[in-house]
């Protein structure tokens, strides 16, 4: 019966959620109204709640997620220090000559960008606003603009540094040693973000270059819709070049080449990859008062938001858990058919539903936690799990009716472009998307090789 009873409470948190009411506060109200009923019925024990001030003390403690606000600020300093619009300058007057060239200029700085910021938001809200107006301008089929920003918009869920990877190697981690002590293995081995960063490289850059397959296969069958550029008057020297690229692409090398050389952990890398935006924006011009100001209070909102949402996700486990939601849940998976295969795509499904309606900090803080420990305890490799599930939220962030980098686009998009535009335009992308979570699925080595040969 408890286990019902858990189920019945997913399910009611998943309503209030849809009401539009806050999530850290929908998953903390209702897991506690459901633990007085339950305690009032006799079918919880208060005990389970004895364990929150420990668990929200280690949330304090936890040094990984430390790495959260100083990748925030560094995104969000980025952002603000106009990096982007520098760098799409640039690349449009390097393939703006080219067929399709300005979609390849949208793919590589949306790479750029992801790997420098990892929110998708900021990303998609960021390329929306620089690069769509100069491709309609440019007779571009406004399917193709608007389906390439949005993809490339949503790859900082996948390229590192990624906030994504850092939450889901924190969570990855504990459902690790969780599935290891269940299977009375007491001495468990533990995953870093640092795994899952180097895991994501080889996906993350292959789905790039995949885009940009893509992309010049329509502007060959379909010139038309790709129109070349003539820049006559335009000259892209190799000094524009250097001093565009170099700054964020040694940012990228010191972050990420400092956690894969072992020199720094994510928290230090981060703190580094903080400071070396700040440096960026000095250089710039723009490390003013009232723009540090501006970034500090948006990476504090942002921060606030993880973290509240993390607390009420604790609440909530603990209460699922004490119900026996994943005694139940662990049945329901290992019964399926086909074994870890259909518990996985079941899983993968679920996740891909949820993000049409929730953000993956909550997927990540909820879900994760429930059904990670019962597909490790199957054998499943963990950073082969967390690369397939960011890919898979993903492409549910770009999926039509209800992805996020849909509705991010759609607010900064001019009225001539319609919610049909950006729903055919990203369709192609999707399948791309679709084809990786496939590619992946058959080859494992795609994302388990690179940090075998890091972390031996």
């Amino acid at each position: 019966m408890n286990g019902e009873i858990a189920l019945l409470m997913f399910a009611v948190v998943f309503l209030v959620l849809l009401t539009g009411y806050p999530v850290a506060f929908s998953l903390a109200g209702t897991a506690l109204a459901f633990a007085f009923v339950g305690q009032w019925l006799g079918s919880f024990d208060y005990a389970f709640l004895e364990a929150l001030p420990n668990r929200l003390f280690g949330i304090m403690n936890n040094q990984t997620l430390v790495a959260v606000p100083l990748f925030v600020f560094m995104g969000v300093m980025l952002e603000r220090s106009r990096v982007a619009e520098n760098l799409l300058e640039t690349m449009s007057g390097l393939f703006g000559s080219l067929r399709g060239g300005l979609g390849i200029s949208v793919t590589l700085v949306g790479m750029l960008l992801a790997a420098s910021t990892g929110i998708v938001g900021a990303t998609v809200v960021t390329m929306g606003l620089l690069s769509l107006p100069t491709m309609l301008r440019r007779g571009y089929d406004p399917r193709i603009a608007t389906g390439t920003i949005c993809a490339s918009g949503t790859l900082g869920q996948i390229v590192p540094p990624s906030i994504v990877l850092v939450l889901l190697g924190d969570v990855l981690s504990s459902a690790y040693q969780q599935s290891q002590l269940d299977q009375g293995i007491f001495s468990p081995k533990t995953i870093s973000v640092g795994d899952l960063f180097a895991g994501a490289l080889i996906p993350g850059l292959l789905l790039v270059g995949l885009y940009l397959v893509y992309i010049a296969a329509v502007a060959f069958l379909r010139p038309q819709a790709m129109p070349a550029h003539d820049p006559s008057h335009e000259h892209t020297g190799i000094v524009a070049i250097i001093r565009a690229l170099a700054p964020p692409l040694l940012l990228i090398v010191a972050v990420l080449g400092s956690i894969m050389g072992g020199l720094a952990t994510p928290t230090e890398a981060a703190s580094v990859g903080a400071v070396g935006a700040m440096l960026l924006a000095a250089t710039r011009g723009q490390l003013k008062a009232a723009i540090l100001r501006d970034v500090v209070r948006s990476t504090m909102k942002v921060t606030s938001m993880v973290f509240l949402i993390l607390i009420g996700a604790s609440v909530f486990s603990l209460v699922f858990r004490g119900f026996g939601g994943d005694v139940l849940v662990e049945e329901l998976l290992t019964q399926l058919p086909g074994g870890v295969v259909g518990a996985v795509l079941v899983v993968m499904l679920a996740m891909f539903l949820l993000g049409f309606v929730i953000d993956f900090i909550e997927i990540t803080f909820i879900v994760v936690p429930i059904v990670g420990p019962v597909l490790l305890a199957m054998g499943l490799d963990p950073v082969w799990l967390g690369i397939m599930i960011a890919i898979n939220l993903q492409t549910s962030f770009l999926t039509p009716p209800f992805g996020f980098a849909l509705f991010y686009l759609r607010g900064v998009a001019p009225d001539s472009i319609t919610t049909g535009d950006i729903y055919r335009g990203v369709a192609p992308f999707i399948a791309i998307q679709l084809g990786m979570l496939g590619l992946l699925a058959l080859w494992p080595a795609l994302a388990t090789w690179l940090p075998g040969v890091i972390y031996p």
